[in-house]
């Protein structure tokens, strides 16, 4: 098993909540024993590499050609913004526009998000702009006619994501949309039975919410206010 598989498989063990594992015992070897169980137990170990940084992050991803996103990408878009962001907004995926400059949330859907958040702060008393927060996605590479991505997609661009968040150490995270809450709390529920209220990923509160795409369309006009009420509850939480 290659380092990497490792660290998939721990990742893996850690989302289920899996905090020790148990070792056997090896012909030949002594183990220390324990003190509850036959079976010596051993911490599972971090899973970001030591000494992490979103620069060190970036350059792992490189030209990435990891899975069938990359075909027909023009440029990643890893993220911006305050790399000690308290906190993070985490969206689905880059689009067309997204794709030319290598930034995210820079088309419509970018605009609206940058006027909620300004928008929200300023109503709210809280001292806040859209530099001051970080801003990334699930994936980095824009799906072809910005359809959903798949879940190997996630899979393989997740762990950039995770390394980003756990960079960061944001006090909490925003998800923007279904695919960002499956990726971040492997929802299986609609953001309508999640928003409003806080989940956890590696004990960081996570607030779901709509995507700012989902409210640009017209017959989605009612969501706008539990949107701004969602990011009231975050900003409030955050800087308050």
């Amino acid at each position: 098993m290659t380092k990497e598989q490792l660290r998939q498989r721990l990742e893996f063990y850690q989302d289920l909540g899996v905090k020790t594992i148990y070792r056997r015992s090896v012909p030949g070897r002594t183990l220390p024993p324990h003190p509850q169980s036959p079976i010596p137990v051993v911490s599972l170990p971090t899973l970001e590499p030591s000494a992490d940084s979103l620069l060190s992050i970036l350059a792992d991803i490189g030209e990435c050609t990891r899975c069938r996103l990359h075909e027909g990408r023009n440029k990643i878009v890893f993220g911006m913004g305050n790399e000690q962001a308290r906190l993070v907004f985490v969206g689905e995926g880059p689009g067309a526009d997204e794709d030319q400059q290598g930034l995210p949330f820079v088309g419509r859907a970018g605009q609206l998000l940058t006027q909620m958040i300004e928008g929200t702060a300023a109503k709210e008393g809280i001292p806040l702009k859209r530099p001051d927060v970080y801003i990334c996605n699930v994936v980095k590479c824009r799906p072809p006619e910005n359809r959903t991505p798949e879940p190997d997609e996630m899979e393989i661009c997740g762990q950039f994501l995770y390394r980003q968040l756990l960079s960061i150490k944001p006090r909490a995270i925003c998800a923007l949309g279904g695919t960002a809450a499956k990726a971040l709390l492997g929802a299986k529920v609609g953001v309508t039975k999640l928003r409003g209220k806080w989940h956890n990923w590696r004990d960081i509160p996570v607030m779901v919410t709509y995507h700012p795409s989902y409210l640009l369309r017209p017959y989605n006009q009612s969501a706008k206010k539990e949107a701004w009420e969602d990011l009231k509850k975050v900003l409030h939480y955050v800087y308050d």
